[in-house]
């Protein structure tokens, strides 16, 4: 079992890149699943698990698009999905226990069809009225639905508007808007929600090429998947993104002992943190202080020396502004900071 221990955190994590990486070998085990109508769910919480990977095992399995695929021709209407953001999971990972820390190589994503869904649903978007911010609204808007024709060779996807004949081809970045593990305390969250445990982050930077750290909250994680995007453009304003199933392959590891309190992301080139609440300014401050104390941790700076930098070199972007929490993510290159220090092992940051 490729559990990374507390102790071996430097050697096999603290050069940053180790954690992402690792290519998939050959001769690692790849675990397949096939979701379908009949088997997804709609809460990210404790069940059976429908499959079971060891540390270094690939599992290479599908999602449905958030509507169940069940949007396909014009005529059709969101009432026929039999819910929101069907789930592909969860699945047991061997010796992830809680205070432990999942990691999640994405290795690869590709739209498993040839159209997307963009939807305009009454009462869910960032400028109409909505549960949580009521405005004077005449009349509800209506629902409002528009097929993307995907053209896989050229990886785009075309925008044709509704009232009139505009067309405009949009390049495809396929990443997954649901990805996450139980919750902690017992709890069982819709897939709508994102938080602490990550769910419906609606984050690009879950993508191909990208590391995931999420915080093991059960035993086994029990981790899911879904809501594939091909394209959003930033805060998901109508309430979507392209919506397309999608096929993957993860790669998954386990830090031992060392837990993070929020989904984090790391690439060859940035690491990234996430903030996830409402209102906005509490999601901005959660984030950028999740970065501050990662760069202490792992690359020695002094917090407020972190802090200073930051203002100066680090970026965030408001990845939904349409579900229960707000997400934001904030990065910084790894150009910008120090060589990571060997044998730190203070701080929330699995190494």
């Amino acid at each position: 079992m490729r559990v990374i221990m507390a102790f071996f955190l430097v050697s096999c994590l603290a050069a940053g890149a180790a954690a992402q990486n690792v290519p998939a070998s050959s001769a690692a085990e790849v675990v397949h699943y096939q979701g379908a109508i009949d088997n997804v769910k709609y809460v990210f919480g404790v069940a059976p698990p429908v499959g079971r990977l060891r540390p270094g095992n690939i599992l290479d399995a599908n999602s449905l698009d958030c509507f169940g695929n069940g949007i396909q021709k014009p005529g059709d209407t969101t009432a026929m999905a039999k819910g929101d953001n069907p789930l592909t999971g969860p699945f047991f990972i061997e010796g992830a226990e809680p205070g432990d820390t999942l990691v999640v190589r994405i290795l690869d994503l590709q739209v498993d069809g040839n159209q997307g869904v963009g939807v305009f649903s009454p009462g869910f978007g960032a400028i109409n009225s909505t549960h949580y911010t009521p405005v004077l609204e005449k009349e509800p808007l209506p629902e409002k639905i528009w097929f993307y024709p995907v053209d896989h060779a050229d990886n785009t996807a075309t925008f044709q508007a509704l009232d009139s004949g505009f067309k405009v081809k949009i390049p495809m970045h396929p990443f997954l808007g649901c990805i996450g593990v139980a919750p902690a305390n017992g709890e069982a969250r819709s897939s709508i929600v994102p938080a602490e445990f990550g769910g419906n982050m609606d984050a690009p930077e879950v993508s191909a090429g990208n590391t995931l750290y999420l915080p093991v909250n059960v035993a086994g994680a029990l981790f899911y998947f879904g809501d594939g995007h091909a394209a959003m453009g930033d805060g998901e304003v109508a309430g979507s993104a392209i919506e397309v199933p999608m096929r993957v392959r993860l790669q998954f590891d386990v830090v031992k002992k060392h837990s993070t309190g929020w989904p984090r992301f790391e690439n060859e080139k940035e690491i990234m943190t996430t903030g996830i609440y409402r209102p906005v300014d509490d999601a901005v401050r959660i984030a950028f202080t999740e970065l501050v104390a990662w760069i202490h941790a792992d690359y020695g700076l002094s917090e407020l020396d972190a802090y200073e930098l930051l203002s100066k070199v680090g970026k965030i972007h408001l990845t939904e502004m349409v579900d229960p929490n707000y997400v934001v993510v904030a990065s910084v290159e790894k150009k910008y900071l120090p060589a990571r220090v060997a044998n730190t092992r203070s701080g929330n940051s699995p190494r």
